[in-house]
């Protein structure tokens, strides 16, 4: 009787991939290069949190940013004006970014002059969850206008990232949105993660967000 061999495809390319990730991980570390993934679904205020971000750290951080985008560069530009360095990655279709795109991103950024690394990752609350970048740390942005019930929906999003930050509160009362909820939901799926609500627009929150970044960024320079 013929035979024939099975391959598990799709966990041998994870595993690949985690092993590119920390591959990465461990030379930003030696670079001291803290390199942040930044996860949400289209349209929840990704790149006005990003501006807002290099508005408050420029002065004392020299920032990068890699942009991802399945085919636009329409962000990258507006990322520009800040001043700050700027890489667009087209993904040809691809809803995430893995270990090795993100490492072509950072080699076309040139990571020696460059502290802080933001990854902007193609809007999407499935597939970016489930591939490793290579990230020092993973933060997420969920709007008030998507519901509170994705965490219900999308456990793994809310499973693997360090930083929820929960935006568009400025619009809270236009909306069915509990936050409380929210806390309790994600707490449940992550208890050590830390949740910041902003309003991207009009910069309340920004300031305990920016907070948790430098911290962050000493802890990952001084291990």
């Amino acid at each position: 009787m013929d035979t024939f061999k099975v391959l598990e495809i799709k966990q041998s390319v994870f595993e690949n991939n985690h092993q590119q990730a920390n591959l990465l991980r461990e030379e930003l570390k030696k670079n001291k290069t803290f390199l942040l993934n930044l996860m949400s679904s289209p349209g929840s205020g990704k790149t006005t949190t990003v501006l807002r971000t290099i508005e408050a750290l420029k002065d004392e951080m020299r920032i990068g940013v890699l942009e991802a985008d399945i085919d636009s560069d329409v962000d990258a530009h507006t990322v520009l004006k800040t001043g700050a360095k700027v890489i667009q990655l087209h993904t040809g279709g691809m809803c995430h970014l893995d270990a090795d795109m993100t490492k072509q991103g950072l080699e076309g950024l040139g990571t020696e002059d460059v502290d802080f690394v933001i990854l902007e990752n193609v809007g999407n609350l499935v597939c970016p969850a489930e591939f490793d970048t290579g990230a020092s740390k993973n933060a997420m942005i969920l709007s008030v206008p998507e519901g509170d019930d994705k965490p219900l929906k999308y456990p793994l999003m809310f499973s693997i990232v360090d930083v929820l930050l929960i935006n568009k509160i400025d619009a809270i009362g236009v909306f069915d949105f509990d936050i409380e909820a929210v806390k309790q939901r994600v707490k449940k799926l992550n208890p050590n993660i830390k949740v910041i609500p902003i309003a991207a627009k009009t910069g309340q929150g920004i300031d305990e967000w920016v907070e948790w970044i430098r911290s962050e960024v000493k802890n990952w320079n001084e291990k």
